[in-house]
C-alpha cells in the first residue's frame, strides 16, 4: 500500500502493472482517475492549483488506506495525488486497488475516493473568469461518505439470522 504526492503526471498502465507485479493472487484491479474539469458550479475553469501540507497529507492518505485494508481483504492499494498548477483534462488523482475478488476491489476503491474527497487535507483553487476561488467539498461528497459510516454501524451490530444476509449485502455495497 503506497501513497505518493507529486507534481508530475502518472501513467495508469505503468502504475497498474506495478500494483499487479509478482502478485498471482490478484483476481481484480479497480482504478479511478480524477481529472480537472473545464466547468464547475456554472463557471468555466481555466486552471486549478492544488496545495497540501507535506507530511500531514501523506499521513492522512495512509490512514485512509489502512481503514480500507481493515474493511476489505486487499492485496494492495495505491493513491497518487498531484499538486501544483493543473489545466483542464489533466489527471489529478489515481486510486488503484487489487484484491482477489472484484467486489472487494470495487467497494474499497470507492471508499478510498469518498474519503479522499472529504477527509484529505488538500486545498483547491480554481481560476475562473470571475477570479480565483477556493473549492469546498460538495454536499454530495459528504453524503457519499455517510454511507460508509452507516455500513460500519451495520457491521458492528449483532445480526439475527433473518437479517444476516441483508447486513452482509449492505456491507459489500450490493442490493439484497
Amino acid at each position: 500500500m503506497s501513497v505518493r504526492i507529486q507534481h508530475a503526471d502518472f501513467d495508469l498502465s505503468t502504475e497498474v502493472a506495478k500494483l499487479r507485479a509478482n502478485q498471482p493472487a490478484v483476481g481484480a484491479v479497480v482504478s479511478f482517475i480524477g481529472t480537472v474539469r473545464d466547468m464547475n458550479d456554472g463557471s468555466s475553469v481555466a486552471s486549478m492549483a492544488l496545495e497540501h501540507y507535506p507530511g500531514m497529507t501523506e499521513k492522512a492518505l495512509e490512514q485512509i488506506l489502512e481503514q480500507a485494508r481493515a474493511r476489505w481483504d486487499l492485496i494492495d492499494a495505491l493513491v497518487i495525488h498531484r499538486v501544483g498548477p493543473l489545466q483542464p483534462q489533466e489527471q489529478i488523482v489515481l486510486v488503484a486497488v487489487s484484491a482477489a475478488h472484484r467486489g472487494e476491489a470495487f467497494a474499497s476503491c470507492e471508499f478510498i475516493m469518498d474519503y479522499l474527497k472529504t477527509e484529505a487535507p488538500f486545498w483547491k483553487q480554481e481560476q475562473t473568469p470571475q477570479g480565483a476561488r477556493w473549492v469546498d467539498a460538495r454536499s454530495t461528497d459528504t453524503t457519499a461518505l455517510d454511507k460508509w459510516t452507516a455500513s460500519a454501524a451495520v457491521s458492528a451490530a449483532p445480526e439475527s439470522s433473518a437479517s444476516a444476509s441483508t447486513a452482509s449485502a449492505v456491507r459489500t455495497g450490493c442490493a439484497a
